[in-house]
């Protein structure tokens, strides 16, 4: 925004996207997290630079490996996740900085994993 006035983003207030749409993710990963449960909100679509979701994955859910064409950064809020390929664990408030053309996936622990994805562009995800 260039008048410089704040953006906010209250999460109970932000609808959960039309399940029509499917955006610029690979379709068959789309239509396989809907299928499963996962699901996520949009926070900030370009406001001050950032791109920003809001992620709830059911128990076990798996994110095949895949890359963005930009950096990210995800924070675990509840639950936890495991790296693909013996990669760490991450808990509530653990986060990784994932730089763009990095493969990389993970799957939900047995809680569950609710995260926040902070990125530097618009996603652009590639399935490895």
């Amino acid at each position: 925004m260039s008048s410089g006035e704040p953006s906010f983003f209250v999460v109970d207030e932000l609808p959960w996207p039309d399940e029509d749409k499917v955006g610029t993710a690979p379709k068959e990963l789309v239509e396989e997290a809907r299928r499963r449960g996962a699901k996520r909100k949009f926070l900030a679509r370009g406001e001050g630079g950032f791109h920003s979701q809001y992620s709830v994955f059911p128990p076990g859910y798996a994110v095949p490996l895949h890359s963005h064409d930009h950096d990210e950064m995800i924070v675990v809020l509840e639950g936890s996740c495991t790296l693909l390929d013996d990669g760490p664990t991450l808990r509530a408030h653990d986060s990784m900085v994932l730089h763009g053309g990095y493969e990389y996936g993970f799957t939900a622990g047995d809680d569950g994993m609710t995260f926040l994805t902070i990125r530097t562009a618009a996603a652009g995800t590639k399935l490895a």
